[in-house]
């Protein structure tokens, strides 16, 4: 029997791809610390032809520039009702919310967690917030999670094919 797999992740940004700070500088400069290994979770995800998106309820274009260098299919920024985004996107993408996978790691991504088919929450986040993950996290927001998230659903034989098609074998 073939692993049933999402047909689309949705993540949280501040949190998650983040370690959750916002760090400000004397000019009103606003930055953000992003890891790098997420950019895998992004390719492993576009190989398999899983569309990936952003949810966030932050609204700056430092988001958008990661969300560009990615190819990340779908960025919303200001995003205030997560639910119904994703709603009119499994409708836009003729799936159901249970084909979705989601990663978030606050009070305003417990709706979601609730509904989707894969939910993830960092170990930095709330206990009683990783209460609703059905797909256990061992990093912390900004070290890696969204990977992790994207890891674990595949499962490592699913990695390691894309691994052997994309960088072990000559161009």
């Amino acid at each position: 029997m073939e692993k049933r797999l999402p047909k689309l992740f949705l993540t949280d940004i501040d949190g998650v791809w983040t370690d959750g700070g916002m760090y400000y500088d004397g000019t009103n400069i606003e930055l953000k610390k992003f890891n790098t290994y997420d950019s895998a979770g992004v390719l492993f995800a576009h190989h398999l032809g899983i569309p990936v998106g952003i949810l966030t309820g932050e609204d700056n274009q430092i988001v958008q520039r990661r969300a560009d260098k990615l190819k990340v299919d779908y960025c919303y920024l200001g995003c205030k009702n997560k639910v119904s985004v994703t709603r009119k996107l499994c409708k836009e993408l003729e799936i159901n919310i249970e084909d979705v996978a989601y990663v978030g790691d606050d009070l305003n991504d417990i709706k979601l967690l609730k509904l989707v088919g894969w939910s993830g929450v960092p170990s930095s986040a709330p206990s009683y917030v990783r209460a609703f993950a059905n797909v256990p996290l061992a990093k912390k927001g900004g070290d890696g999670a969204f990977r992790e998230f994207v890891e674990t659903i595949l499962g490592e034989q699913t990695i390691l094919d894309i691994i052997e098609e994309t960088q072990l074998t000559e161009q």
